[in-house]
């Protein structure tokens, strides 16, 4: 049996990379049911000023088809995760250390408590994230083309 029954994690999973790998497999290994909440790209506009590259139907295609994700919701807004937590029962929040301390995420830990939900943070993987992806298929792709 393990620690958590179900557990909630939550993310743009654009440009599907190691590191998403990494919080899934991990949150999976301690919960029986892993539900995972993709941002819409809406919501990715809204709070980080940018459009994923991968539109939300695809990211949430490709989330669904891993063996770790036993239910994926869209994520409309921060506050959307404390309405996934009401609605399937979620014992656990799983995230990444990136956002740990920061004022969203402690106004969202403020609501898990009163939840009686538990916050695992897992260690960032260093060197990898979307953004950076970008960032170097853009300096790959002017250096071929001499931009």
């Amino acid at each position: 049996m393990k620690k958590y029954s179900v557990g909630l994690t939550t993310g743009v999973f654009d440009l599907f990379h190691i590191g998403h790998l990494n919080i899934l497999k991990n949150a999976k290994a301690q919960c029986d049911v892993l539900i995972v909440g993709v941002s819409t790209d809406e919501f990715v506009q809204a709070y980080k000023n940018k459009t994923p590259v991968i539109p939300f139907a695809d990211r949430k295609a490709i989330v669904e088809a891993l063996q770790y994700v036993d239910l994926v919701v869209p994520q409309t807004s921060h506050e959307s995760k404390l309405n996934m937590i009401d609605n399937h029962n979620i014992d656990v929040m799983f995230h990444g250390s990136d956002w740990k301390g920061s004022p969203t995420f402690n106004k969202l830990e403020a609501e898990f408590k009163r939840r009686a939900v538990e916050v695992v943070y897992f260690d960032y993987t260093a060197g990898v994230s979307s953004t950076k992806l970008v960032e170097t298929i853009q300096q790959e792709t002017s250096l071929v083309v001499g931009i």
